[in-house]
């Protein structure tokens, strides 16, 4: 099975994550896509970040009706500071059977050679390509490896977005999946 990595703080998930995710599931050649959250960085505390599990269970809540969605604690075990390349390495050891890649944003694809092993991924790992809106001063991503750049709509929903509206008391309602809305809305996050 060929699965895409979507790594996010997803906090909190909305509809433009599923959009991205659905539409990687439904026209790549990836059979699966699993949103791993990112686990919050003890070191970076935010009050507006939302603990892993809380946002696990919006993951999970909103990829119910997605069966090729899947929520992803993968990293929740992992040592901090935790790297994409050690995500990997340790994804491929428990799940020999499957092939994984990695989903990204033009955005990330432009920072990628500074990550860590960057010439490690770019060899190893098919990177699936969303658009971004970019602006004329952005420089254009320079990396050479197996490079997929889906046509894809491009969302400018983003969770920071959607806490600050949330704060000032705006109804976002049509932003969120209708499970992740009525569990913030009961929890009282971000308020």
């Amino acid at each position: 099975m060929k699965i895409g990595l979507y790594f996010g703080t997803f906090n909190p998930i909305h509809v433009g994550h599923l959009i991205i995710a659905n539409h990687f599931a439904e026209h790549s050649d990836l059979d699966q896509v699993w949103c791993v959250v990112t686990p919050q960085n003890p070191l970076k505390v935010k009050q507006s970040i939302l603990n892993n599990r809380q946002r696990l269970e919006m993951v999970f809540l909103a990829t119910e009706a997605y069966p090729k969605i899947k929520p992803s604690d993968i990293e929740f075990g992992l040592s901090q500071p935790n790297y994409t390349i050690h995500t990997l390495v340790y994804l491929e050891e428990k799940y020999p059977e499957h092939e994984f890649a990695l989903i990204m944003g033009e955005d990330n694809l432009i920072s990628l050679p500074k990550w860590k092993n960057a010439e490690v991924l770019l060899q190893r790992y098919t990177i699936y390509v969303y658009p971004r809106k970019l602006n004329s001063k952005s420089p254009k991503p320079n990396v050479k490896g197996r490079i997929h750049k889906l046509e894809a709509p491009i969302i400018e929903i983003s969770s920071s977005f959607i806490r600050n509206s949330i704060k000032k008391g705006k109804n976002i309602r049509p932003l969120l999946p209708e499970a992740v809305w009525v569990y913030l809305d009961e929890m009282n996050f971000y308020k």
